[in-house]
């Protein structure tokens, strides 16, 4: 049972779509310590078909008269059906074992015998009490519940009816406790997950190339893990697994890998986990894009100020500094050069790019123009705020299909992952001389299902 899928962490792409970039200037993302958490189910015909398994159908064979202080019984024991594990509320899974039950007699005396035999079913019933030590072994102590006859068994000599109740029931009863035995030693080979949790650690050691247009790399690095206490439902187990983790990301080069671990430390167990992580990534916006965005928005319209007009001519985008310029040609009303520059920050209303803390200069060679400053600053200053931004709509719903579609895969046979992005969007916006890098957060769950495996 491949418990290691418990931890393994699907990486994603988040790009501006449609739009190809050379943006190559790198970065230093801050590590930023998070949690990555899991809701796991275990369905409990996993566990059910690893049992079945390891009982073979012939359970139990007494084929001698003379044991058992020469009792001249018979008896085989078959399960008639597959074995089923149900789960109660209380932390316990109860198992259910039919069973078909040959049984022969013989009566009679100074060793002359007749012998008669018989089959019936009849139903054993146990509880196993499961418990995860931090160590990641399991711990199970499975108990006989009894049995319940489909009809008790006769022996049949016409004239002589022998009950032979009491003697299977005290094989079964013998067997019960050998079952149970039988039980808590396969589960708790099965079930030991500690070299799987050093395989799914490893799996982080390597960085996760999350975007290639971008050649940006996400590296994890797992800290700590902890787990919230095992429910127990009709057909399920569920819990919790938090992974604590420091998440990096990184442009340009392919980062150095994590150490490989070799064991892995015992687990915290902990009453609730929260049910969101957060991981960064960025998309690139070249100055390319966020120009033909403000070519499309204002070249060659027209502005009334005064009773007159002003008519942008051309516009660029580029980086000053620490701060986006806009410089616009005008003619009309004031013919020169406008620079309006401002720092750019993400408006989750308008979803957009925009400018704040806008600054402005006139270059012009008419003098009385220059008189005309205030005004037509103020105008175009208010028109740049208002109506420019460089939209980030098409680039958070590309990001959350591409990160939905890497968390609703079976990646591998029997583990379906299932996960959806609860928030998805720009926080902080970086300048590079080729364009705008986006650092993007993302809220995100994922579930783990098994199935089949």
């Amino acid at each position: 049972m491949r418990i290691s899928y418990f931890f393994i962490l699907l990486f994603f792409f988040a790009k501006y779509s449609g739009q190809s970039s050379n943006i190559s200037a790198t970065y230093n993302f801050p590590k930023i310590k998070s949690s990555i958490t899991m809701p796991v189910t275990i369905p409990l015909d996993e566990i059910s078909n690893m049992v079945n398994k390891s009982v073979k159908d012939l359970i139990y064979m007494d084929d001698s008269y003379n044991d058992n202080n020469d009792d001249q019984f018979k008896v085989k024991v078959w399960k008639t059906r597959p074995i089923r594990l149900v789960g109660d509320t209380n932390g316990n899974i109860l198992i259910e074992v039919p069973l078909k039950i040959w049984a022969e007699k013989g009566i009679g005396t100074l060793g002359i015998y007749t012998y008669q035999q018989t089959t019936f079913e009849t139903v054993m019933y146990f509880k196993t009490a499961v418990s995860l030590k931090n160590n990641w072994s399991v711990s199970t102590f499975t108990q006989p519940m009894g049995f319940k006859w489909v009809a008790k068994p006769v022996l049949d000599f016409g004239k002589i009816k022998i009950p032979i109740t009491s003697l299977v029931e005290t094989s079964l009863k013998e067997q019960q406790y050998k079952f149970c035995k039988t039980m808590d030693e396969q589960m708790a080979s099965q079930l030991n997950f500690q070299e799987y949790a050093v395989l799914a650690w490893n799996a982080f050691s390597q960085p996760f190339h999350i975007s290639e247009e971008y050649n940006t790399w996400l590296k994890i690095t797992p800290i700590n893990i902890n787990i919230t206490p095992l429910k127990f439902y009709g057909n399920q187990i569920d819990t919790n697994i938090g992974i604590d983790i420091f998440s990096e990301t990184f442009t340009g080069t392919k980062p150095e890998s994590s150490p490989t671990a070799k064991s892995v430390m015992n687990f915290n167990s902990i009453p609730v986990l929260a049910n969101e992580f957060l991981l960064q990534t960025t998309a690139n916006i070249p100055f390319s894009e966020a120009t033909h965005i403000a070519r499309k928005t204002f070249l060659d319209k027209e502005y009334d100020i005064r009773h007159s007009k002003v008519k942008i001519t051309d516009i660029k985008v580029y980086k000053d500094e620490n701060r986006i310029m806009i410089e616009a040609e005008t003619e009309g009303y004031v013919n020169g050069t406008a620079f309006i520059s401002g720092i750019p920050v993400y408006d989750e209303l308008k979803k957009k790019i925009v400018l704040s803390e806008t600054k402005f200069k006139l270059k012009t060679n008419n003098i009385l123009q220059k008189t005309a400053t205030l005004l037509f600053r103020g105008k175009i200053v208010k028109m740049i705020e208002e109506e420019y931004g460089i939209p980030t709509s098409e680039l958070e719903i590309s990001s959350k299909k591409s990160i939905e579609d890497a968390f609703n895969k079976e990646y591998y046979k029997g583990l379906k992952l299932n996960g959806k992005v609860s928030d998805l969007k720009p926080q902080q916006i970086l300048l590079n001389e080729n364009g705008l890098t986006a650092v993007i957060d993302t809220k995100a769950y994922l579930k783990l299902i098994m199935k089949g495996m």
